[in-house]
């Protein structure tokens, strides 16, 4: 590819959770009925421009998965579903984000487009590691940051992650993208 498309384009409401380290925007290439290829191909070219080492998609489907393995870029998915009890799950998935940005992994978490989901889920992180230490601040300082309402289903999550013992000191990872992660004991 060359000229000014070289770089790619940003993807939509894409968000910096932790400067170059963690970000969170809409599924590359768009949600829905906007979801176009050759948007997608660009907006992945971009994400691997700015250097991120993995993304992490929040879908229930499996949708683009395939597109960032076909651009050398790693990926895990963990899906999120809005009615689902939250509490058995995002204790693991938090270790296994803390440890891939310990690895020195620059990270890009999505869903569909800029959901509760998503925005609970980094809430509930930035609550879950103590860089947020209450709750309530947890919600506000998302809706601040991505300039929008966290409703019940964000709310949720973060109630979960409030619920959850804080970091363990020796995390890791299971190695290989397509699967959930897990914690050694």
């Amino acid at each position: 590819m060359k000229g000014k498309w070289a770089a790619g384009i940003r993807p939509r409401n894409f968000y910096w959770i932790m400067k170059d380290r963690l970000a969170i925007c809409e599924r590359p290439g768009g949600r829905g009925e906007s979801h176009r290829r050759v948007r997608r191909t660009e907006e992945i070219s971009w994400i691997r421009q700015q250097g991120f080492n993995r993304i992490v998609s929040l879908i229930p489907s499996s949708h683009n998965l395939h597109n960032y393995s076909e651009q050398n870029i790693a990926w895990s998915h963990w899906p999120i579903v809005d009615n689902e009890d939250f509490t058995g799950r995002l204790g693991p998935l938090f270790e296994a984000l803390e440890s891939l940005l310990a690895r020195g992994e620059k990270v890009l978490v999505h869903r569909r487009g800029l959901t509760d989901e998503v925005c609970g889920f980094m809430a509930g992180y930035l609550l879950w590691t103590g860089m947020v230490p209450v709750q309530s601040q947890a919600v506000v300082v998302m809706e601040k940051m991505t300039e929008r309402p966290i409703g019940s289903v964000g709310r949720r999550i973060v109630s979960a992650a409030a619920a959850l013992p804080k970091p363990k000191a020796r995390l890791s990872v299971v190695e290989g993208d397509e699967q959930e992660p897990s914690v050694d004991d």
